[in-house]
């Protein structure tokens, strides 16, 4: 093979620039950075001879230019894949990359440990009230303590929407940590599949209503679009806390305002948006009982560093002709495998 005959772009950034330096040890792997901004002459060149490209997951800091869908494949006649920067794939419209035979990846995994400590995180916070004798502290002269009484989280029961894996590993540690009792949503998944994760399977109006804690640990999906709204935090218990570190879209953010604006839920920890990041007056913001951050769950210096290596791993094996582990359209593996050896003259496999 000859040197540089196999092109990976990206814009922006990477998840660490480990990323580059595996892929570009590679003699015949060449790697090009875009920006939301560089100009057309100099974009499309790049776009019209790579083969791959290492997208960004945050939607709100790609331009939607740069998005994987029609518009965009139709510009990059030689993409086989799109390796996205974490497990999220906002920025991809996978029936678009299928229908153009470009198969999709992800690094689903690389930063669960980060995710998942950060819910136990806000759990922790919002339980002992901790926000909200922190917020009190800073702006009045004195504080009552007794009205802020909290709650250990020992015995109480969790409720997980989605238990990849980050919603395993938040199983994981409520059980070992504080003995909890751990429900699961996952309509994807057996009751035996559940239990091998540590969880009780039980449908969402059962988990919404039993938990004490309700963590949002989905993919965003046209089926999970909006999937918690009025009727759902109605059923939640009012001492109970809802968390999400997982997309914003699937909670509607105006009925959370109201149920705690009418105290039917005991408060909120929420990393991610509709729009990222939220604007500083946002109706949820108010609340001292409403823990926020700005998409961060999963933004530590270890699963950065996880990410950018299993994302380069995984993008040589696919250049090498492997089949990888995070394909998220497997039904596009006939036309990929066809158009790969179009290009590189040997079948994946």
């Amino acid at each position: 093979m000859t040197v540089n005959t196999k092109r990976i772009f990206y814009v922006k950034y990477l998840a660490d620039l480990l990323f580059a330096e595996i892929v570009t040890a590679r003699p015949e792997v060449r790697l090009d950075k875009l920006e939301n901004w560089t100009p057309e002459p100099e974009a499309t060149p790049v776009l019209a001879a790579a083969h791959a490209y290492q997208i960004g997951s945050a939607r709100d800091e790609l331009d939607f230019g740069y998005h994987a869908h029609r518009d965009l494949l139709a510009r990059t006649p030689n993409l086989l894949v799109v390796s996205t920067n974490g497990a999220g794939y906002d920025t991809v419209r996978l029936e678009d990359c299928t229908q153009a035979g470009v198969m999709v990846v992800n690094q689903a995994g690389g930063n669960a440990e980060a995710v998942a400590e950060h819910v136990l995180g806000m759990m922790l916070c919002l339980s002992k009230r901790i926000i909200e004798t922190d917020r009190t502290m800073r702006r009045a002269p004195a504080i009552e303590r007794n009205l802020y009484m909290g709650n250990d989280l020992r015995g109480k029961t969790i409720g997980i929407v989605g238990i990849g894996h980050v919603g395993s590993r938040v199983a994981a540690l409520c059980r070992g940590l504080f003995s909890m009792r751990v429900l699961a949503y996952d309509p994807y998944l057996s009751a035996e599949e559940i239990a091998a994760r540590g969880a009780e399977k039980v449908e969402l109006e059962r988990l919404l209503g039993t938990a004490d804690f309700v963590s949002i640990n989905c993919p965003r999906t046209d089926e999970t679009r909006g999937m918690i709204g009025a009727r759902q935090y109605a059923l939640m218990q009012k001492h109970a806390f809802f968390i999400t570190t997982a997309r914003g879209g699937i909670h509607d953010e105006n009925a959370l305002a109201q149920a705690l604006a009418e105290r039917r839920i005991a408060g909120a920890g929420l990393d991610v948006w509709e729009k990222e990041p939220p604007a500083h007056d946002h109706p949820l913001m108010r609340f001292d009982n409403v823990l926020v951050s700005p998409h961060t769950a999963g933004v530590t210096r270890e699963a950065r560093l996880n990410i950018a290596r299993i994302a380069a791993e995984q993008m040589l094996d696919i250049l090498d002709g492997k089949r990888p582990p995070r394909i998220l359209n497997p039904e596009v593996w006939p036309r990929y495998a066809e158009r790969f050896q179009r290009t590189f003259g040997f079948q994946p496999g």
